[in-house]
């Protein structure tokens, strides 16, 4: 008897991999690429698409051959912010241009002047002023820079829409790709912006679907659904909305730590950009409001600065304990005013004499004191007036117990959890198409929590 499956290609810049779940959302199969990049006309470095393209083909070849498993349908989530633009016969026209590539100043300074000015626009876009990383930017440069490649466009694909064509051979956009921090999206009119039509761009992109969408295969093989295909972190966030009804914020903490409200509506404000807060849009079309902190970042250098001050190994970092009679110390030395913004808080502990406190361990109670402070101040940016009951944190920090127990006393109001869930991103890109491949209900164990509770009592509980 053969396992039906589904396949879900996860694109990160780094690591490329393919998952095959069972109906439980188990894995059942892994494989994990990783290529050289190349690079573009400039000698910027950029995806090596030609090797993506093989390495999909490649690898569907190969679970097609096992006996063992019916692939029911295939979905893919990739990193966003960029575009592969294709020719009527589907093929890329450019190199797949990096998101972190330079933006020349004066095409911006162009755009934004003549539309309206960067924070108004940006107000509208709920995007902030990222040069490239405002996908919707990289084709207003094509279309002034290269206005020859511009005309033998045939439709501009995010990368998970792409890779979705390679296999349905049908082009469409999707919302979750369409809706982050794009310069596209007019969230006050709910449609693409004006400029978009204005520069002939709407031509351009392909007719949007909604994200649990599926169309039939045009690559080999048996009778399989395939998925519009997800930007990477709105599909994390899917798990989560599927297993939850009462409000939450999840606070994804890696490099950076971005706190993700699925549950506020609240248009943004000016103040709320320049705290690096945006909004985009989750699988079911909704606004998500999302601030970010560089947390984890932080956090990497100045472990590096407590352990060369004290002479002691980094990793032994990973195993400090949460004492509450060291915290209420330095609660009580501390007489700093509150600083006036995330940022500002997160950088105190680089100003602090590391000769002021007794041990390495003294001192990292205390920056992680000042990094939940900073944490506290952007994640109630994503809170606004909303009404969240529960505060789910999944990544690095949520296995840091000094962290999520001062987590848990800052907000008391809130029940604080640690999240954990293995590959968050892929099982969502298959929960969003539960339907179409899935013959049982949706699970309700997929996500493991560990409560904390301002008290420092910690209990264990699953849901």
């Amino acid at each position: 008897m053969k396992i039906p499956v589904i396949a879900v290609f996860d694109v990160g810049k780094t690591n490329k991999k393919l998952f095959l779940f069972d109906e439980h959302y188990r894995i059942v199969f892994e494989r994990s690429a990783r290529f050289t990049e190349t690079v573009d006309e400039d000698g910027d470095s950029c995806e090596n698409l030609a090797s993506l393209r093989l390495s999909v083909f490649d690898s569907l070849h190969e679970v097609f051959r096992r006996d063992e498993f019916e692939i029911k349908a295939i979905n893919f989530s990739t990193y966003g912010a960029s575009f592969v633009y294709i020719d009527e016969s589907g093929k890329p026209l450019t190199p797949l241009y990096n998101y972190l590539k330079a933006y020349p100043e004066a095409l911006k300074d162009k755009f934004y002047s003549k539309y309206g000015g960067e924070e108004n626009f940006a107000l509208q876009t709920a995007s902030p002023v990222l040069g490239s990383l405002n996908s919707g930017m990289q084709l207003y440069r094509l279309k002034h820079e290269k206005p020859a490649v511009f005309k033998q466009v045939y439709k501009a694909l995010h990368l998970p829409q792409y890779m979705s064509f390679l296999i349905s051979g049908k082009v469409y956009s999707d919302l979750t790709s369409i809706g982050c921090h794009t310069n596209l999206w007019d969230f006050q009119k709910n449609d693409y912006h004006e400029w978009v039509k204005q520069e002939g761009i709407l031509e351009k992109l392909a007719p949007i679907v909604p994200a649990d969408s599926v169309f039939q295969a045009s690559f080999p093989g048996n009778n399989y659904a395939v998925g519009a295909g997800f930007h990477d972190s709105s599909a994390a966030l899917i798990p989560y909305l599927v297993s939850f009804t009462k409000p939450f914020v999840l606070l994804s903490t890696g490099t950076w730590c971005i706190s993700l409200n699925p549950f506020n509506e609240e248009a943004l404000t000016s103040e709320d950009l320049k705290a690096d807060c945006l909004s985009y849009i989750h699988y079911q079309g909704k606004p998500v409001k999302a601030s970010r902190l560089f947390a984890g970042y932080e956090h990497e250098q100045q472990i590096k600065r407590i352990a060369a001050h004290f002479n002691v190994s980094s990793a032994k970092f990973k195993t400090i304990g949460f004492d509450a009679r060291i915290i209420e110390k330095l609660k009580g030395k501390d007489k700093e005013a509150t600083a006036s913004s995330p940022q500002e808080q997160l950088a105190r502990f680089d100003k602090r004499a590391l000769s002021d406190f007794s041990s390495e361990t003294e001192a990292y109670h205390q920056f992680m004191l000042d990094v939940v402070e900073a944490q506290r101040m952007s994640t109630e940016l994503s809170i606004g007036t909303s009404k969240v009951k529960r505060l789910f944190v999944d990544g690095g920090f949520g296995k840091n117990v000094i962290y999520m127990n001062l987590l848990a006393d800052v907000f008391p109001q809130i029940e604080v959890f640690a999240a954990s869930m293995a590959q968050a991103t892929a099982i969502g890109t298959a929960l969003a198409i539960h339907q179409s491949w899935n013959s049982l209900p949706f699970p309700n164990d997929i996500i493991e929590l560990k409560y904390y509770a301002p008290t420092n009592k910690t209990v264990t509980s699953s849901s």
